[in-house]
């Protein structure tokens, strides 16, 4: 007690908040997913203010390109698994909670299981098929989700699926953005992020977290939080109080045929694949792996080139704009097989 006394005396003493706010966090189980940019401020606030059980869920390793943002990591860690290494860390932290570590890929076959333990999520991802997974999951076992987004010197900041008093629901990702809109996807490589934008989202969205479970201030429910680190001004934009999406157990969310690094290495002298690249023509005169190059806002206007009898995989960077071309292709020619490149040739170079 004198411990507990201690460590949190200064949040407990706060107006409106109190032992009983202090309680209700340390009975609170919360799961983070992606401990990138911003799930490692975001887990690191959420573990010093005492949620009794948080949980992080990554499968990627520690990266040097990364260490600019993803604060709970050290260069001698590159290369090790991202979620060992923050659990570690955190457990350093506040050895008082209980942090528990899903190394593995949050997919529509494991997502209810695992989002089902836990009373809120907090979306930490930066890829889209997992944004629509949580948010959709979180919908359909009546879960609150905490969503951030960062792009160069911006970040939003959202709480989707708050329930209301008369029993609805606050509106969710699917009420502001139903689909994915390639020609509004920036690009995942040579846009950027300054580090300090995802400790600021990281640091609102634990923040939200916090005031739902000591049930202080007004939540960003029906509203998204606008903000620009190089103005420092934010703007807050109110969407509703009610969902107006009707997501249902049978619409299961689109996920993304993937191949990885490894494996197209295995077949890239066999002609067994058409390999596209959806990048710019900058990045793509700089470096690439072969194939086409059809950039991302051009592959709905070259059905065509893509129909070669054999299966396509898309490149980019990362693999964000990839997963979106598949998503595209797939509709235009529903026979063709189509796969994006896990983790773009980001992972390629280093495998």
């Amino acid at each position: 007690m004198m411990d507990d006394f201690l460590r949190y005396n200064c949040q407990v003493i706060l107006p409106s908040f109190g032992h009983r706010s202090q309680l209700m966090l340390q009975q609170a189980k919360v799961l983070v997913v992606g401990a990138g940019g911003l799930g490692c401020p975001a887990a690191q606030y959420l573990a010093a203010a005492g949620i009794g059980t948080l949980g992080i869920a990554d499968f990627d390793t520690v990266s040097a390109r990364n260490l600019h943002r993803q604060i709970l990591f050290s260069p001698n860690e590159v290369g090790l698994k991202k979620v060992e290494v923050a659990c570690g860390r955190l457990t350093q932290q506040n050895p008082q909670i209980t942090i528990v570590a899903h190394d593995l890929q949050i997919t529509w076959q494991n997502a209810a299981d695992i989002l089902g333990t836990y009373d809120l999520v907090l979306d930490c991802t930066d890829n889209f098929d997992t944004r629509y997974l949580l948010n959709d999951t979180c919908v359909l076992l009546k879960k609150p989700l905490v969503y951030g987004a960062i792009y160069q010197f911006e970040g939003q900041v959202a709480v989707w699926n708050v329930a209301n008093s008369d029993g609805t629901r606050s509106p969710n990702y699917r009420d502001v953005y139903p689909a994915v809109n390639a020609s509004q996807i920036p690009s995942c490589a040579e846009g950027g992020v300054i580090p300090t934008i995802a400790g600021i989202i990281g640091c609102m969205q634990a923040n939200e977290v916090i005031k739902y479970f000591a049930n202080a201030g007004d939540l960003l429910a029906g509203r998204i939080l606008m903000f620009d680190a190089q103005t420092m001004q934010s703007r807050i934009i109110r969407i509703g109080t009610v969902t107006k999406t009707n997501i249902t157990a049978g619409a299961q969310p689109f996920e993304t045929p993937f191949i990885t690094a490894r494996e197209l290495t295995q077949e890239i002298g066999s002609d067994k694949y058409l390999l596209v690249d959806v990048r710019n023509l900058e990045e793509h005169e700089a470096f690439n792996i072969g194939g086409l190059h059809i950039p991302l806002n051009e592959v709905e206007m070259q059905p065509t080139l893509l129909n070669t009898g054999k299966p396509v995989v898309f490149y980019c960077a990362s693999g964000k704009r990839s997963a979106v071309a598949v998503q595209i292709a797939k509709k235009l020619l529903p026979g063709v097989s189509f796969f994006s490149l896990q983790n773009g040739l980001d992972a390629w170079l280093k495998d």
